[in-house]
C-alpha cells in the first residue's frame, strides 16, 4: 500500500513538471519597425508616387503634359527643351520622365535644394484665317487679300473694288450739271446668260436679276472692262466675278461653278468669264448686278429687251 502511494506521488510530480514547462513564457517575435521613406504624389498624377523633391532646374512629366505646355510654363522654347534633353520625337515624352528646363550649367551657382519656379502660362487666343487652299494661317496673317467668306454689306462690297487715286482739284466755278442716267445708249450691254429670267430687281431683297441655266453654261461679260475681283470672299454670292467698265459702272456675276478670269484681266463684251453654277445658291443660276457709283440699279433698264 505504501509503495502504491509513492508511485502515485511520483507520477503527480512528473505531470506537474510537464505542465509547468508548457506554461513558460516564450520570447516575442522580432519585427522590423523601420518604414520606408514617404513619397509624395505629384498633383493630378493619378496617385503615381514621385520623389518629394525634384532636382533643381528640372520638370517631372505629368499626365497631359506636352513639350509646348512645359516650354510655356518655364518661359523657354520647345527647340531648347528638345536640345537640352536629347529628344528626337516631340510626341514621345513619358509620364514621370524628368526633363531639364534650364540650360546645362545654368544653375551651377544656385544654392543646394533650390527648385526652379515655373513661369505662369498665359494663353493668348490665336486667330486662324483660311488660306488660299483651305489651309489655316495662325495669327491673322493672310496669304492673300481675301482669305474667307464675309457677310454682305455695302462697305464690304466697296472694299472689293480698288480705290482710285483721287487728285485734289479746285472747285468748279459753275455748278456741276448732273450726269444723265446711262440706261440705254452710251454703253452697250448684253445679257450674261441665255436662260430664263427667274428673279427681278428689288433694292431691298434682290440687288440684281437671276437667270436660270444648267451647270457649266457659259457666263458672258455684259460689256468690256477690267476684272477687279475674282474669288469667293463675299458670303451669299459664291464664286463671284466683278468687272469695272468705267469710272461709274461695275457688273457682278455670282454663283459660278468655275471662274475663268482673274483680277487684272481685261475682257471684251461677250467674252466667257465663268461657268454657270450653284455656289451659295439653291439652284444653278447666274445672279447679275449692275452698279452705278457703287449703288445697285435695275439691270432690266440697261439690258436689251428679249
Amino acid at each position: 500500500m505504501k509503495n502504491r502511494a509513492s508511485r502515485a506521488g511520483l507520477a503527480f510530480a512528473v505531470i506537474a513538471a510537464i505542465l509547468t514547462g508548457c506554461a513558460a513564457p516564450r520570447p516575442a517575435p522580432v519585427r522590423e519597425s523601420t518604414t520606408p521613406p514617404a513619397t509624395e504624389a505629384l498633383p493630378s498624377s493619378g496617385g503615381q508616387a514621385a520623389p518629394a523633391l525634384r532636382q533643381e532646374g528640372t520638370h517631372v512629366v505629368r499626365p497631359g503634359d506636352t513639350l509646348l505646355g512645359i516650354a510655356r510654363q518655364y518661359g523657354v522654347s520647345v527647340k531648347d527643351l528638345t536640345a537640352w534633353n536629347s529628344i528626337t520625337d516631340r510626341n514621345q515624352i513619358q509620364v514621370g520622365q524628368v526633363l531639364r528646363v534650364v540650360p546645362p550649367g545654368a544653375n551651377s551657382n544656385a544654392g543646394a535644394g533650390a527648385v526652379t519656379q515655373p513661369v505662369p502660362a498665359v494663353t493668348q487666343p490665336v486667330e486662324v484665317v483660311p488660306g488660299r487652299n483651305g489651309s489655316e494661317v495662325p495669327g491673322g496673317l493672310k496669304q492673300e487679300p481675301r482669305g474667307g467668306k464675309q457677310p454682305y454689306s455695302e462697305e464690304l462690297w466697296a472694299s472689293l473694288r480698288p480705290k482710285a487715286n483721287v487728285v485734289p482739284t479746285p472747285p468748279p466755278v459753275t455748278p456741276a450739271v448732273p450726269e444723265p442716267d446711262k440706261a440705254a445708249g452710251e454703253t452697250s450691254w448684253m445679257w450674261p446668260a441665255n436662260g430664263q429670267l427667274i428673279g427681278t430687281f428689288d433694292e431691298a431683297t434682290n440687288k440684281g436679276v437671276d437667270i436660270a441655266g444648267k451647270p457649266g453654261d457659259p457666263v458672258l461679260a455684259s460689256a468690256g472692262g477690267k476684272v477687279v475681283y475674282s474669288g469667293a470672299g463675299l458670303r451669299g454670292y459664291g464664286k463671284l466675278v466683278i468687272i469695272k467698265h468705267d469710272a461709274n459702272y461695275l457688273t457682278a456675276y455670282a454663283h459660278n461653278q468655275q471662274l475663268l478670269v482673274k483680277e487684272g484681266d481685261s475682257v471684251t463684251k461677250g467674252q466667257k468669264i465663268a461657268e454657270l453654277g450653284s455656289t451659295d445658291a439653291d439652284r444653278p443660276k447666274v445672279h447679275f448686278e449692275i452698279r452705278k457709283q457703287g449703288r445697285p440699279v435695275d439691270p432690266l433698264k440697261y439690258l436689251p429687251p428679249r
